[in-house]
């Protein structure tokens, strides 16, 4: 779904509303407040009556355009182009597009992020997990030389694990430990039907007693046989790129909602389209 296609589907805002009231209701209008499909439509407002609570309620309520005073046909547009950005789109770019302020352009795509919501299915088969550390350049130190790179430094550190060919799952995670790599594993991965495969990180040591567990020395080689990490490598990537030159910094507060951004795209990547599926998560569908 590109630009083009939003203005020949919906050019007016009643082919928005349309299209909303079809994806959320089926063709019955059902109060948000109280559940009651008894209701009548108010034609002029786009909005509806409902005959048990005595409220009025637009398909918008209680979805991520509730409370805004915006053309849903602009919503429409900024969904597309948050899902055709592979590498992120800024939220000053996106008020460049637009044609609103920056601040309301943020605003909707922290709305739009929150609709991102990836499947909570394990993953399961050959399965590539790593971290990477997310931030501009290592700082110079005194008496000469840069700080760390990787462990050791104060850089959010991000967890993921991908489906040779498959979906990816990622997470911000504060001070990676043992305990907290045998969490993740058993709260995203099939460990019965799968194989993982790391690089030497202590934290994945006895990881083995939960599942079958592969490793290869980034010291000696990259490739060994069938096990590396390099599709998670790619991934990485993609999300370094985008949190730095498109997004510039990103807060730990929201750093959550950017991964799932990037982590929606890439497992939607094979879609030919992802922006009806969007549009139902936008609306509680």
């Amino acid at each position: 779904m590109n630009i083009v296609e939003i203005y020949r589907r919906f050019p007016k805002e009643s082919d928005c509303i349309e299209y909303l009231e079809k994806t959320r209701w089926k063709g019955t209008p059902i109060c948000p407040y109280c559940q009651s499909n008894h209701t009548t439509p108010m034609q002029q407002e786009y909005r509806h009556h409902c005959n048990t609570c005595n409220t009025t309620f637009s398909v918008t309520v209680r979805t991520i355009f509730h409370h805004s005073h915006l053309p849903l046909q602009k919503w429409f547009l900024a969904i597309s182009l948050v899902l055709n950005a592979k590498k992120g789109i800024s939220a000053r770019q996106l008020a460049r597009d637009i044609e609103v302020n920056k601040d309301t352009a943020w605003s909707m795509a922290m709305r739009i992020r929150r609709a991102m919501v990836n499947d909570r299915e394990l993953l399961s088969g050959i399965i590539e997990m790593d971290e990477t550390f997310l931030g501009g350049k290592p700082r110079k130190i005194r008496g000469g030389g840069v700080a760390p790179h990787g462990r050791g430094t104060k850089r959010p550190s991000v967890f993921g694990m991908v489906e040779r060919g498959g979906k990816i799952k990622a997470m911000h995670v504060k001070k990676p430990n043992i305990k907290k790599m045998h969490a993740l594993v058993r709260a995203n991965i099939d460990c019965a039907k799968s194989t993982l495969m790391t690089d030497e990180f202590g934290g994945f040591r006895y990881i083995s007693k939960l599942i079958d567990h592969k490793t290869v020395n980034h010291k000696v080689w990259y490739v060994d046989g069938d096990v590396h990490t390099n599709t998670i490598e790619s991934f990485w990537a993609i999300l370094k790129r985008g949190i730095t030159g498109q997004f510039h910094k990103v807060s730990l507060r929201y750093l959550p909602f950017y991964i799932d951004e990037f982590c929606y795209r890439y497992n939607r990547r094979k879609q030919a389209s992802c922006f009806e599926e969007t549009l139902t998560k936008a609306i509680g569908g």
